[in-house]
């Protein structure tokens, strides 16, 4: 019998919560790992304000960063795997 853990059934990265400051983006993932990424990385929060920085909301049980006044939605998985846009 194979007791060794199936590396590919590893649940995806989920943020319990998340907030900016200083021109990061910061997470606190489910699993107690800390993440943080300057908003330098995504061309939507790069020009955005201190003000709708701070409104990130965490949504689909924690897959995703939502900006509404920014009209920007991040994946955590893409950003806990350094998947940035280009340009």
């Amino acid at each position: 019998m194979n007791t060794s853990p199936n590396l590919s059934t590893t649940a995806p990265a989920r943020a319990a919560r998340a907030w900016c400051e200083r021109g990061m983006v910061l997470m606190e993932l489910t699993d107690g790992r800390h993440i943080g990424i300057p908003t330098t990385k995504f061309p939507r929060l790069r020009d955005a304000s201190e003000s709708d920085l701070a409104k990130v909301r965490v949504e689909a049980r924690g897959k995703a960063l939502r900006w509404e006044e920014i009209d920007e939605d991040l994946l955590v998985e893409g950003i806990v795997a350094g998947r940035f846009p280009s340009g």
